[in-house]
């Protein structure tokens, strides 16, 4: 039995430090996307506190615990409208400081998820590296799998969530102009398209200390079709419904017993040990 989910991504332009009235923002967004009947809704990175930091101490005041101020304001909100929704801020937890998305829903902080693949560029120049592995949460809105920008980048992580039984993978992003209208374009689409699974990206728009963002926050479903694009440079929200079981579905008959494919059951893990191992130096060679 098909189960439909609408999605929706909010494409925003946070004030670097201005969590306040970056907050106010999200609710304001959170509570128009519940009006369009909107399941799960996703922001994009960073998008309290901002993202271009000149240091670590510069970035520390605008991280947060999770679960703490924000989250549980918006936790509040997902309760009163029975929405879910995935946000990026800068995470503090003792001595440690991580890019995070949190998941939040009616009954609280579901999960949370720190990025592990770390471009120098940013904020990210300055976080910890993210601790702990890819998870996929089991919801009434489906199985959700959490990445963050550059991380798209490194087709293992979409993978690993897909084989833990993801349906939706959530992406929020700063993608920087320049290389993030391609990554939108092409691989956000990709790894929808060799996992079989719907993909949502949440991009920003607007300028940081010199530095645009790409915006395209887009929606791809698990049958590879783009369901929703954004703009290049204007806030809004997209929506797209998708059904959780195409994407559970794996097995593509086209032809029965002539044209038939199944991306999971086709792989070959014994010939792929090589991606486990370390490289030395960057050397491939």
């Amino acid at each position: 039995m098909s189960q439909k989910i609408k999605i929706a991504a909010v494409q925003t332009n946070p004030g670097l430090m201005n969590p306040e009235e970056n907050l106010e923002s999200v609710i304001s967004a959170i509570k128009k996307a519940a009006e369009k009947q909107a399941n799960l809704i996703v922001f994009p990175e960073c998008c309290l506190s901002g993202y271009i930091f000149h240091s670590r101490e510069e970035a520390l005041p605008f991280a947060e615990t999770i679960p703490g101020p924000s989250s549980e304001k918006i936790a509040s909100l997902c309760k009163e409208l029975k929405v879910y929704v995935i946000l990026g801020l800068l995470e503090k937890e003792k001595d440690k400081l991580f890019n995070a998305a949190a998941f939040i829903g009616p009954d609280g902080i579901i999960g949370k998820y720190r990025k592990n693949h770390l471009p120098f560029l940013g904020v990210d120049r300055f976080v910890d590296r993210g601790d702990k592995a890819f998870e996929v949460y089991q919801t009434p809105t489906g199985n959700i799998g959490m990445q963050i920008c550059y991380d798209i980048m490194f087709p293992e992580s979409s993978r690993i969530m897909t084989l833990l039984g993801a349906d939706i993978l959530a992406l929020p992003t700063n993608f920087p102009q320049g290389r993030g209208e391609t990554i939108s374009t092409y691989v956000v689409s990709t790894r929808a398209i060799e996992n079989r699974v719907h993909v949502v990206s949440a991009d920003r728009v607007g300028s940081e200390r010199g530095h645009s963002f790409a915006g395209l926050s887009k929606i791809v479903n698990a049958s590879w079709d783009p369901l929703a694009l954004a703009s290049p440079d204007k806030e809004e929200i997209i929506y797209g419904e998708v059904d959780l079981e195409s994407a559970r579905q794996k097995h593509v008959t086209v032809i029965p017993g002539q044209h038939e494919t199944d991306q999971i059951q086709d792989r070959r893990p014994e010939l792929y040990g090589v991606i486990t191992e370390p490289v030395d130096g960057g050397n491939t060679g």
